[in-house]
């Protein structure tokens, strides 16, 4: 029986492979599992991230952080608009925030998530037009061989990307963390040349 979205949700929100079954057995998720992701049956936009943050994973609300009103600003779409699952789907590489590293910062998406549930997220959205890959993660598992090297490489190749001939389009973006404010502002090409682009496309898809 084909699988429903509503089902897969729900699939989604019991999963506790990181913690119960890791990929390595010495490190387990540190602390219980709060998958965040949402899904749609009629949003024309996706937005693949990298995992939640410890106040993501507090509220169980994507993007509801500091990177979320900078993303919104990106977008130009109020917090409204931008949880409306009719319209934006927000599905992460990991779904529950990974923990944070030696030195305090995030870890990166667990490795469980992206192989299990992607191609079964993908699935049940065959409706989606646009993905916009946040952060290195999502490129490489969405762009494959399109994607460069490193961060800077893939986003500068936007256009390439953009206007490929591919369903759903992909648009590449860093991700919108205070910690890339110094990128940002020695990429400048970002705000004045993708950006617009980004709010054109947007405006278009989810009105």
């Amino acid at each position: 029986m084909e699988l429903t979205l509503e089902a897969l949700q729900e699939e989604i929100a019991a999963c506790r492979i990181c913690r119960d079954a890791p990929l390595n057995p010495a490190k387990p998720l540190p602390h219980e599992p709060r998958p965040v992701v949402i899904l749609s049956r009629t949003a024309r936009v996706l937005i693949a991230g990298q995992a939640p943050g410890l106040r993501v994973h507090e509220s169980g609300i994507p993007f509801n952080d500091a990177s979320g009103d900078r993303l919104r600003d990106w977008l130009q779409v109020d917090r409204e608009t931008f949880y409306d699952a009719s319209r934006l789907a927000i599905v992460p590489m990991g779904f529950c925030f990974p923990g944070y590293d030696e030195k305090g910062s995030d870890l990166p998406p667990r490795r469980e998530c992206a192989p299990i549930w992607r191609e079964r997220a993908m699935a049940v959205m065959p409706q989606i037009e646009l993905i916009l890959t946040v952060g290195q993660y999502a490129q490489s598992w969405h762009m494959g061989a399109a994607a460069k090297g490193n961060m800077t490489d893939t986003v500068k190749a936007w256009r390439e990307t953009l206007f490929a001939n591919r369903s759903p389009a992909v648009l590449p973006l860093p991700h919108p963390s205070w910690r890339n404010s110094g990128w940002l502002k020695r990429n400048p090409w970002f705000e004045e040349e993708l950006l617009p682009v980004l709010r054109s496309r947007i405006k278009l898809l989810i009105n």
